[in-house]
């Protein structure tokens, strides 16, 4: 996951220091202890791939019969969806009387930008992403609900009156991931074959803050999820101080009887800046129905509700289907072979047929650069950001000190992955984020951003581009003079500079905060506000699908949008360079922030030491130079922010300072 210890924000007579390590800042105080690049890259046998679980067709159906027993004794019929892993969708029941609606909520001042005020019957798209996410933020070392989305999404962390003043959830903007744009998520196939149950697919709102969706479990083991929409709202928690009593939650849990997350590794274990992170509202004494004496589905099937058919995602007239084991071929998601990747440990995403989907190759952009990443250098860069990723401390997986579990992705500058490795239970979503990040990081490093946001036909996203000349005070602004990691674009994407402290300006590419709430982050957004709202006529039978590309920016070339994936707003990632010129950019995703921030600045910066002539920005060309006044003083934006002692058997400190 992505969970980040937060910084405290240094008061100095002149200036606020935001910078992290890795560019005029540091982790801490005391020497810098660089790590030494691995040559060879370890060979793997560090981690153990969880077993390869899956739902049965009859226990899916004992979900939705559980839950619908539930809703029935709440006098609440619910629109119910049940995923596997990679998110198939195995079913969706619809209960009689079932409200149809989905409304998300306006903020303060009544906007209506982008997703918010949304008010169409597509309650079944809702719970679609209430189970996935559920499902995407799971593991075998986390189980996460779309509560614990909630309360790590929103501007300040954790969510409640007396906590404003503190900085942004950790996960800010993870919301817009999992597109139903992404030109990474498999699509469903009707008429089946090879590729028809490869992971992950993609979820029609992106991941839910909607209490509501919950991940379920075998053996210990994460084999899917559960979402229940049934009031007829699409919204988020804004007080985590008290304990609601949400109907959906209620229904979500008692679908997931016998089928529970582990205590062990429930959110509510798992805590950030010492605070425990929320699992569930909803306690099995709080329900009004027995699960166990539950009517079997054959029994509630046409007389309490009935499967229905959401395009793009589920056929009733094929019935409930079995789940797909996570780590077989036919899930999309396997361990890679001698000839994909050295480390053992490594799993591939792969299209059904043996295929791998993101072998490793080298860039597509020559004549766009000098010298375009070779095969052999992506290599190393995946080789030694996954042997970091390998000796690091996890910040959100039990039992402590387990080792990181992320994805790491490469692209070039025309935002073509070069390669996709993780590990064998990273989480899910991290796929598609650490996509993001590594797009994200190179565009606004790039010396075309400003120039195709202004050609993006939205005037909406062309006004970000202005709006951050003027923050930054500098005309040059989004033409590649520095160099952006997704830190330093979150912090300038938060609706408080700096982040969380209130009465501050937002940052210019946030919506400002009156206008603000997690359906409305500003510039990610916008940027995909058709193809989500295109994307939901399409599910109700009113137009034809999104394109499989995010976002209405130029083509750098034919069939290359940099931008394929949408943008990402949290940090972990950073752009990579040969000498002064942009070549790529390295996203990972999977655990807490600061770790991602280490395994993509470390990677990098070792690869560079194995194989010569690339790495990161120099230090004096990265974001972490750049100063904006607020008030009497001087904000400096971060680069990376490495933690402090981060290695499993090392006492190694602050090592990433002085790189």
């Amino acid at each position: 996951m992505t969970i980040h210890g937060k910084a405290a924000l240094l008061l100095g007579a002149a200036m606020f220091v935001l910078s992290g390590c890795g560019g005029g800042g540091s982790d801490g105080g005391g020497s810098g202890q660089p790590t030494t690049p691995t040559t060879p890259p370890a060979t793997g046998g560090l981690y153990t791939a969880p077993a390869q679980e899956a739902l049965t067709s009859a226990e899916v159906q004992q979900v939705i019969a559980q839950a619908a027993a539930e809703a029935q004794a709440r006098g609440r019929p619910a629109n119910i969806a049940v995923v596997d892993r990679v998110g198939n969708v195995l079913a969706v029941f619809v209960m009689n009387g079932a409200n149809p609606n989905l409304a998300v909520p306006r903020p303060t001042d009544g906007s209506t930008n982008d997703l918010q005020g949304v008010d169409v019957p597509g309650a079944v798209a809702g719970a679609i992403a209430k189970a996935i996410t559920g499902a995407y933020l799971s593991s075998s070392g986390n189980a996460f609900s779309t509560r614990t989305a909630s309360q790590i999404v929103q501007q300040h962390f954790p969510p409640a009156p007396s906590t404003v003043g503190l900085e942004s959830g950790p996960l800010f903007g993870v919301q817009f991931s999992q597109l139903p744009c992404s030109d990474l998520a498999a699509r469903f196939q009707p008429a089946g074959g090879a590729t028809a149950l490869i992971g992950p697919k993609r979820s029609p709102l992106g991941l839910s803050a909607d209490p509501g969706g919950l991940p379920l479990y075998k053996n210990g083991v994460v084999v899917g999820g559960i979402g229940v929409m049934a009031d007829g709202e699409y919204g988020f928690d804004p007080n985590i101080l008290d304990t609601d009593e949400d109907d959906e939650e209620f229904i979500a849990l008692a679908g997931t009887t016998g089928f529970a997350a582990p205590e062990t590794i429930r959110a509510d274990r798992i805590t950030v800046d010492g605070t425990a992170l929320r699992f569930s509202d909803a306690m099995p004494t709080g329900l009004k129905s027995n699960p166990a004496s539950a009517a079997g589905f054959a029994a509630i099937n046409g007389a309490l509700g009935a499967l229905v058919s959401v395009a793009g995602y589920f056929e009733a007239a094929a019935g409930v289907r079995a789940g797909t084991a996570y780590g077989t071929e036919a899930s999309g998601i396997r361990r890679a072979g001698t000839g994909e990747f050295s480390n053992s440990d490594a799993f591939v995403l792969t299209n059904g047929s043996g295929a791998n989907r993101y072998p490793i190759r080298a860039g597509s952009d020559t004549g766009a650069v000098s010298t375009p990443l070779s095969a052999a250098e992506v290599r190393a860069i995946l080789e030694e950001a996954f042997s970091v990723m390998s000796r690091a401390r996890a910040q959100i997986r039990q039992p402590l000190d387990s080792r990181a579990q992320v994805t790491i992705s490469i692209v070039d500058t025309h935002g073509v992955a070069l390669g996709i490795v993780r590990s064998p239970d990273a989480p899910i979503f991290g796929t598609d984020v650490s996509l993001q990040k590594a797009r994200t990081a190179m565009f606004f490093s790039n010396a075309q951003a400003g120039t195709q946001l202004l050609a993006n036909p939205s005037a909406d996203v062309q006004s970000f581009v202005a709006a951050a000349r003027t923050f930054f005070n500098d005309p040059a602004a989004l033409t590649g003079k520095y160099a952006f990691s997704d830190r330093a674009n979150g912090n300038v994407s938060r609706p408080y500079f700096p982040d969380g402290e209130v009465g501050r300006p937002n940052g210019p590419f946030s919506r400002p905060i009156a206008s603000f709430n997690p359906f409305s982050t500003g510039l990610q957004s916008a940027l995909i506000k058709d193809n989500v709202l295109t994307h939901v006529g399409f599910i109700l039978g009113a137009n034809p699908d999104t394109p499989q590309r995010c976002t209405a920016t130029p083509d750098v070339a034919a069939a290359q949008n940099r931008l394929q994936n949408g943008i990402q707003i949290f940090p972990g990632s950073v752009p990579i360079y040969r000498g002064s010129e942009l070549v790529g950019g390295i996203g990972v995703s999977g655990d807490g922030i600061d770790q991602d921030d280490m395994i993509s600045f470390l990677g990098l910066h070792n690869a560079g030491l194995r194989v010569g002539g690339i790495g990161n920005a120099a230090p004096s060309a990265r974001a972490d130079q750049i100063t904006v006044p607020v008030g009497s003083q001087q904000v400096r934006l971060r680069y990376i922010n490495c933690p402090f002692a981060p290695f499993l058997g090392s006492s190694d400190q602050n090592v990433c300072q002085g790189l």
